[in-house]
Formats: C-alpha cells, sequence, structure tokens
C-alpha cells in the first residue's frame, strides 16, 4: 500500500497518539498506510540515541518523509493566523523531495481575514491593500494561507480542502483530504525510499 505522512500540530493534542492511530484507520479505509511523526522508525542509526530529543525527532521526521509518496498536512492555524510552522516546513521538505502534497484545515476563513484579526485590523489604502501597524504590507491573495502554502500543494498535484469545523476534535475534513489524496495516488508505486535515514 502507499504511505503517506501525516504532519500536522496534532502531536501536541493530549490524546495525540490515539488521535493519530484514528487517522491511521481513515487512511487504511482508502488503502493508504499513514505514517504518523510519532511512529519509531525502523532501523534508526544507533549513533542517533546519543542526540538531544528535537534533533532525533527532526531526522525521525524527515526519514519518515523520505519513506513516503506523499504527504497529508492539517494547515487548520495554530498559535496565530497561519499554520504550524513546523507543518510547513515538513510541507516543503516534503515538496523539495517531489513528493504529492494534500492539506486540509478545519476553518474555512481566508488568510487576510485572520491576519487583520491577529494583528488587530490594519490600515487600508484607496487600492485596497492592507498594511499592519509597522508599515508592512499584508499578504492578500484571496487564499487560505501564505501563498507558498498554496503553491506548493498545488504545483506538486495536491489539493487542498477546508471546512468550517471543530479545530481540534474533528476529523471529517481529514478524511475528505485523505479521499482526495487516495484518488489521486491511485495506481502510485509505492516507495522504495522507505527506511532512508541520514547518519550524523
Amino acid at each position: 500500500m502507499t504511505r503517506v505522512y501525516l504532519a500536522g500540530p496534532d502531536v501536541f493534542l493530549p490524546d495525540a497518539v490515539a488521535w493519530m492511530e484514528r487517522k491511521k484507520a481513515i487512511c487504511a479505509g482508502f488503502h493508504l498506510i499513514g505514517i504518523s511523526p510519532l511512529d519509531e522508525l525502523p532501523n534508526q542509526p544507533p549513533e542517533w540515541s546519543s542526540l538531544p530529543d528535537w534533533r532525533r525527532i527532526a531526522l525521525r521526521n524527515e526519514a519518515h518523509i523520505r519513506g513516503c509518496v506523499a504527504i497529508v498536512a492539517n494547515l487548520t492555524p495554530f498559535r496565530g493566523p497561519s499554520a504550524d510552522v513546523g507543518t510547513v516546513y515538513e510541507i516543503g521538505f516534503a515538496r523539495g523531495l517531489g513528493l504529492k502534497v494534500f492539506g486540509y484545515a478545519t476553518v474555512a476563513t481566508a488568510f487576510l481575514d485572520r491576519t487583520l484579526s491577529s494583528i488587530g485590523g490594519g490600515r487600508q489604502e484607496a487600492d485596497g491593500s492592507w498594511w499592519d501597524a509597522d508599515g508592512l504590507l499584508v499578504e492578500q491573495f484571496g487564499l487560505f494561507d501564505n501563498l507558498m502554502i498554496e503553491g506548493g500543494i498545488t504545483e506538486s498535484g495536491g489539493a487542498l480542502v477546508r471546512d468550517d469545523q471543530d479545530r481540534w476534535n474533528d476529523l471529517t475534513v481529514f478524511e475528505r483530504c485523505v479521499q482526495a489524496a487516495a484518488e489521486a495516488l491511485r495506481g502510485a508505486t509505492p516507495t522504495k525510499r522507505e527506511g532512508n535515514v541520514r547518519s550524523v
């Protein structure tokens, strides 16, 4: 079966392991193998054991991504108007590897509106442009998030699914995204990069 990496701030939930198992079960229903950032890495290099946790986690997650053909990322705004920064990094990493990128969010509000709300409003010029209190232009392309995130998803051949739901307790939007991924990946050759790791 085809392996997909499940990126997102879900790892910070109090029931993260059980939550990720629910996401994996949804993936299995669409004949995909969901790989969680919390999963152990087979054949982890023994020298990693001496590394601090944060480095070991980063290396493990990159190795997991290398072993997949796509990434399904939770882009629900996290502690600000935009997606979790670690998730955004993983999207870029996956895109650089040539993987398909799929994103979903349980919030449908546009990026511009979320940004203006987070900064307490802004100043709109006669040409329609918005500026923040520091005099910096606010991005406004009518997108869900920063243009590079949506650009990466679009150019990879992936999809973005969003809908207003219970932010951290709903999996229906995730399921719709996984369904889109399964349809796009149907017939994809399972990766031969499984277990590829980088020694340090």
